[in-house]
């Protein structure tokens, strides 16, 4: 049987809606099963874990691990571990679909991404899902889709609404943060290949950030600004790849937040500096605090980055 990331995510939302205590809840709306991981539930640890294996669309695993409260201001962080980067990362999680209806608006993650097939990063790489006619789309929003979004988003990703999944969670939700705390690979790979350096030399990775405190609920504002600062300031990434040093050498002093004009202060901040428009930001912001990179064709290992305790305080204990 050949791979389908759709087809792994439906085996992680059917395992989950059997749990008694995963605290998710599942309606339909325009013929689609949406799932609720935290819109109009409190939501669960153990949702949100599921949830990020739903973005990586099943290829990768997901756990909530002890950390170092004092340097990280958390108990906890979320580890993530994956041995198909490119395809778990950029073809599944990366949120790259803006979904957009006449009244309704969410950023977009999943493998349905893959089905879609409409961003230049799913072209370049040549990434697509032939093996299943359903789909999986991961929403990070406070509202519910509307029936014209669902019907919208089967459009776009050439399936009937019968065959459409969605998971559903604000960045405020216990869930919602997890999951978004979980893309610290994804930004490493992203950030990556803005620098030119070619992602498929990457063979696997590992990541972990903390997981910081939700925000209250309806300030989308301060949980955007503590997920992207548990990345910014507190995440460490871990490449495996296989390719000549001098590839490495040329960019791994740029992958970390560190090499940004804006690091250094709470993305709340930053943000507001930008009117709240990401595309003003600097992308080169967007990335985990520190990266080791692991050449297995020469065995060097290269690293770069800093953590910045006193950002992570400010931004969690706000």
């Amino acid at each position: 049987m050949r791979l389908s990331p759709n087809q792994n995510a439906i085996g992680v939302i059917e395992r989950l809606a059997a749990d008694p205590v995963s605290g998710v809840t599942v309606r339909e709306i325009g013929d689609a099963n949406v799932y609720d991981f935290g819109v109009k539930v409190d939501g669960t640890l153990a949702g949100g874990l599921a949830l990020a294996e739903i973005c990586l669309g099943g290829l990768g695993r997901v756990s909530l691990v002890p950390c170092d409260g004092q340097r990280f201001v958390s108990a906890n962080s979320i580890y993530v571990q994956t041995d198909a980067p490119l395809l778990a990362c950029l073809g599944c999680q990366y949120a790259g679909w803006p979904v957009q209806a006449d009244d309704y608006f969410a950023m977009g993650s999943g493998p349905a991404r893959l089905h879609r097939g409409r961003e230049a990063m799913l072209q370049k790489y040549d990434l697509g899902d032939s093996e299943s006619k359903s789909a999986v789309v991961v929403l990070e929003a406070e509202s519910f889709p509307t029936e014209s979004t669902i019907a919208l988003i089967a459009e776009q990703c050439g399936v009937q609404a019968k065959q459409l999944r969605v998971c559903i969670a604000p960045s405020t939700s216990i869930a919602g943060s997890a999951q978004v705390v979980a893309r610290s690979i994804e930004t490493a790979l992203h950030k990556i290949d803005e620098l030119g350096f070619d992602v498929r030399r990457i063979v696997s990775g590992t990541g972990c950030a903390p997981l910081p405190p939700p925000a209250k609920r309806g300030d989308m504002i301060g949980g955007i600004g503590r997920t992207n600062d548990a990345m910014l300031y507190g995440a460490e990434v871990t490449l495996y790849v296989s390719c000549d040093d001098e590839a490495v050498e040329s960019i791994y002093e740029k992958i970390p937040s560190c090499s940004s004009s804006d690091y250094g202060r709470p993305f709340a901040k930053i943000f507001a500096d930008y009117d709240h428009d990401f595309y003003k930001v600097d992308p080169m912001l967007f990335s985990p605090a520190v990266v080791t990179v692991c050449n297995l064709k020469s065995g060097q290992t290269f690293r770069a980055g800093k953590f910045l305790t006193d950002v992570l305080r400010e931004s969690f204990l706000s």
